[in-house]
């Protein structure tokens, strides 16, 4: 369970990324974060993991208070948490599957990883988190030779072979065409309701955050305005979070995400 408790977040600059936040996550929720660029859709997820720190309240992530971890016990807890940006973040000169082990790194000795040495079993469970998002064909590519789609589910992959409980994406699809954005998503919501993993995933266009989350958070200027079911979702509601701005759509042109 992830519960926001009164969580605010103040920039150096002055700036309120998030202003009094109350939200109960449960686990195995599929949760949309949507909202105008700059709104505060990065910053909410990326406190979860500690990767923005809150200057205000209390987050909880299955009862433990994220503020008070240090060190250790931060790595520690942020490796049951996976996260996927736009940028997919591989290193594109080596291959799938290397990518997808790398997620070992963290629990490895140091020699171990200096000589690239991965056990038969590590192996195993990185095809494995290939085959569940149906790229396992190219696990001996080299990454640049994939499409952005390719690329992003190899990394969904990569977080999958940490075991996460929680998978945080910060506009996973918004560098994608619409049918590749299409196939990510339908990736993410098989991971769902397959593992039980907890999606929160914030996106840029409104159509697919509602034909695939379970629940939509609006957000504007730092402030939930909308918080329930996706069928519950209206247009005056969509109107509210945008502003009475266009929404967008994966079929529109793409703006700079922020």
């Amino acid at each position: 369970m992830i519960e926001f408790k009164d969580v605010s977040k103040t920039y150096p600059n002055g700036t309120k990324g998030l202003q009094h936040i109350n939200l109960q996550i449960e686990q195995g929720e599929f949760v949309a974060i949507i909202g105008l660029s700059g709104a505060g859709k990065s910053t909410l997820i990326r406190t979860i993991n500690r990767m923005i720190d809150i200057t205000g309240g209390q987050l909880l992530v299955d009862g433990t208070d994220v503020m008070t971890l240090k060190g250790k016990d931060l790595r520690k807890f942020r490796r049951k948490i996976g996260m996927i940006f736009q940028s997919f973040n591989l290193i594109s000169r080596t291959s799938v599957i290397n990518n997808v082990l790398s997620s070992n790194v963290p629990d490895m000795p140091w020699y171990k990883v200096l000589f690239g040495y991965y056990s038969k079993e590590q192996k195993i469970k990185a095809l494995e988190s290939l085959d569940k998002v149906n790229i396992l064909e190219k696990a001996y590519n080299r990454c640049d030779e994939l499409s952005g789609g390719q690329q992003q589910r190899v990394a969904l992959a990569r977080t999958l072979n940490q075991s996460p409980s929680i998978i945080l994406a910060d506009e996973p699809v918004a560098s994608l065409d619409p049918i590749m954005a299409d196939v990510v998503m339908s990736d993410f919501l098989r991971i769902n309701q397959d593992m039980n993993i907890t999606i929160l995933l914030n996106i840029h266009h409104v159509d697919l955050a509602l034909k695939y989350a379970t629940r939509v958070i609006g957000i504007r200027a730092g402030q939930i305005v909308y918080d329930g079911p996706t069928a519950d979702v209206t247009q005056d509601i969509l109107d509210q979070v945008y502003n009475g701005k266009p929404i967008p759509k994966s079929t529109d042109k793409e703006e700079p995400v922020m």
